[in-house]
């Protein structure tokens, strides 16, 4: 493989720095290199610096180089989405249109829609199917300037299923461009079978599959939806600890219908990430700030639930690093479009254009445990790089719903344009 050299950047945002989610003031530091340029080898960057320096230190290796002219263009990391559920079979836009005639979030749900349709869909997929439709939303991933992603079971609630998401999601990891880092969230739902029998269905998680999914190494993390009417904070703090025991670093979908203390929950038990958080308390906030946990916000599917999104103003204000994602999922936030939620970051949540762009680089990295090899570009990182048409970071932001996306190189090699 050649070398990939990108010359004169009108804006390199490097976000460069220490491999910890950042904070605070932090969260507005890019790192920006003007006339920037980014010299990669063998899938990882070299060198890094203005055009004229790296002239000086490559100039007689030019004629080796794949080189690229950034005149006029924003360069940045290739985003990273830390939170989806993008291995699913089916579709559910039947509830978007309920949902728009007055049915809420649970009421779905109970009739047997949500996630229990989900559910029926992806128990019905063969894994090839859904290697193949999951492959497809990748791709559009790609598209949108997306190099890493998490990507969570849940949607089995039997074994079977969610050994068949797992597996799925490990063969694309292997044959995909993108990084796709999975989670297992046996806990997503009670199973319809289990109505009144949570706590079997528990023992079931804890006893039958995390041994199976830490032993065959299919999931990073743990996760759990700390709900009222899906697991109450004593249930998920067992599911969490039980994984931590096996391995698996805990993440708690939390306070997204109702304050349910699934902020504090996350401080205790350390999840590296607590998800949604609109309804997070004040006390939790705080809770999150001291203990170190990435609130991870996910402003598109406020958008899509017509809810007031999470307070990302207040939190990163009170010392809490953000990270921000798609949550791509048929039910509540159908997208991959992290440009969107980017604005939407800035729209919803009071997030500078500078503050969003690291929440969906360096600390979405972070919560995802991939600081070390994505979320900047520094030298000895993955290759993953985004060329935008559009002159500076805050013009991203600015030109709203819009893919500026001109190319995209995962570990130094073109996959976008």
């Amino acid at each position: 493989m050649k070398p990939l050299w990108i010359q004169h950047a009108a804006q390199l945002a490097t976000i460069s720095g220490n491999n910890a989610p950042r904070k605070r003031e932090e969260m507005s530091e890019l790192g920006i290199i003007e006339d920037g340029s980014v010299w990669i080898e063998d899938g990882v960057i070299q060198a890094i610096g203005t055009t004229e320096e790296l002239i000086k230190q490559f100039g007689d290796r030019a004629e080796e180089a794949d080189i690229v002219d950034a005149t006029g263009r924003l360069v940045t990391p290739g985003l990273v989405d830390p939170h989806t559920h993008v291995v699913y079979g089916g579709s559910r836009e039947r509830e978007f249109e309920m949902r728009l005639e007055g049915a809420t979030y649970m009421d779905i749900m109970n009739a047997g829609g949500g996630i229990h349709a989900t559910s029926r869909m992806t128990r019905e997929a063969t894994e090839d199917e859904l290697v193949e439709q999951t492959s497809r939303r990748l791709d559009s991933f790609l598209k949108h300037g997306v190099t890493t992603v998490e990507a969570k079971s849940g949607y089995g609630l039997n074994w079977e299923t969610e050994l068949k998401q797992l597996r799925a999601a490990k063969r694309l990891n292997e044959t995909h461009p993108i990084d796709l880092v999975s989670t297992f969230m046996g806990a997503h739902a009670v199973p319809l079978d289990y109505k009144g029998k949570e706590d079997e269905y528990i023992d079931s998680i804890i006893n039958d599959m995390l041994p199976v999914v830490a032993e065959e190494k299919l999931a990073v993390f743990n996760d759990v939806f700390c709900e009222v009417g899906v697991f109450t904070p004593e249930q998920s703090e067992r599911i969490l600890e039980a994984g931590k025991k096996l391995g698996l670093t805990p993440k708690i979908h939390a306070d997204e219908i109702e304050s349910y203390g699934g902020a504090e929950l996350a401080a205790k038990v350390g999840a590296i990430s607590a998800e949604h958080l609109l309804k997070a308390s004040d006390e939790g906030i705080k809770a999150m700030a001291e203990a170190g946990v990435i609130a991870c916000l996910l402003p598109a599917t406020a958008l899509y639930l017509r809810e007031d999104a999470a307070q990302g103003r207040k939190m990163v204000d009170e010392g809490v690093a953000v990270a921000i994602s798609t949550d791509c999922n048929p039910g509540s936030s159908p997208t991959t479009s992290m440009p969107l939620v980017m604005n939407l970051a800035c729209i919803s949540m009071r997030l500078t254009p500078a503050e969003a762009l690291v929440a969906a680089t360096m600390n979405a990295a972070c919560a995802i445990g991939m600081e070390r090899k994505a979320g900047s570009l520094e030298v000895g990182k993955q290759g993953d790089v985004v060329m935008w048409d559009v002159k500076n970071y805050q013009e991203l932001q600015y030109l709203f719903g819009v893919n500026h996306v001109d190319k995209v190189w995962k570990k130094g090699e073109i996959v976008v344009g």
